[in-house]
């Protein structure tokens, strides 16, 4: 029987891969089989994140900025150029941007957010979904936020970014149903990243750190999650084993947003 979890020869385009998400994602899917072509607009980190993959991986870096339509095209004509398809999406690209009260927060802050979170995965999915539907084949994962279910005091923009990538979900999911290319998304938490620690020190500017403790007071787990508890969600949908699975937005959030 086949390993239905197994990703082997397929073609894994995964966005913001410099960061610590994309990173994780990157190196689950490559230790499953797949290919990897990894974007971000960062050269270094990008450089660097490819260089975390196993010395088998086949992998292509793109650095290229996901507001840009153009950018994002080449990205994806570069993929099927180099490896003939695109199978697996994790449109993962995003920012924290600004932290501060809706009443201090600038309206090109805003827009900012906005541009990368939200037009970023609309245009991801606006070219990537026509290859896949060529193909009858396919899985995308957005990455949303606990933030995209629950507020969340002085990162305005952000939160309603995030509303925003659930909507996009299902509605793409919608659109797909009836072929064999799937949509969902994921839902991180508190993980343990340099986004996190921007948005603590953001919220307490001038003051000492938030001792660890109080931050994981608020989860029920008590503790803080682990990149690849998130890329092992991703790695899930973008299997056979979530065939049937679409629409979705899976929560990884040690239970933070059960109450």
């Amino acid at each position: 029987m086949a390993d239905r979890i197994r990703l082997d020869g397929r073609v894994a385009l995964v966005t913001g891969a410099a960061g610590v998400i994309g990173t994780a994602t990157m190196r689950l899917l490559a230790e499953r089989g797949a290919r990897i072509v990894a974007v971000d607009r960062n050269e270094k980190p990008l450089q660097a994140s490819i260089e975390n993959l196993p010395a088998s991986a086949q992998a292509r870096a793109i650095t290229a900025d996901v507001t840009q339509e153009d950018e994002v095209a080449d990205y994806v004509r570069r993929t099927i150029d180099t490896f003939g398809a695109v199978d697996v999406f994790h449109n993962n690209a995003g920012i924290e941007g600004d932290i501060a009260p809706i009443v201090n927060y600038s309206l090109e802050s805003f827009r900012r957010v906005l541009d990368v979170n939200v037009v970023g995965v609309f245009l991801g999915l606006k070219h990537v979904l026509p290859a896949m539907l060529r193909q009858n084949r396919g899985s995308i994962v957005n990455t949303a936020s606990i933030a995209g279910q629950i507020g969340a005091a002085q990162i305005a923009a952000y939160s309603a970014s995030k509303h925003a990538v659930i909507g996009l979900t299902k509605s793409a999911a919608l659109e797909c149903a009836a072929t064999a290319v799937r949509v969902n998304c994921v839902c991180p938490g508190l993980i343990d990243s340099r986004m996190l620690s921007a948005i603590i020190k953001g919220r307490n500017p001038g003051h000492a750190p938030v001792p660890s403790e109080r931050i994981v007071e608020q989860i029920p787990a008590r503790r803080l999650g682990e990149a690849s508890e998130v890329a092992s969600i991703v790695a899930f949908l973008a299997s056979d084993e979530a065939s049937y699975v679409t629409g979705s937005a899976y929560t990884v959030d040690g239970g933070r947003t059960t109450s």
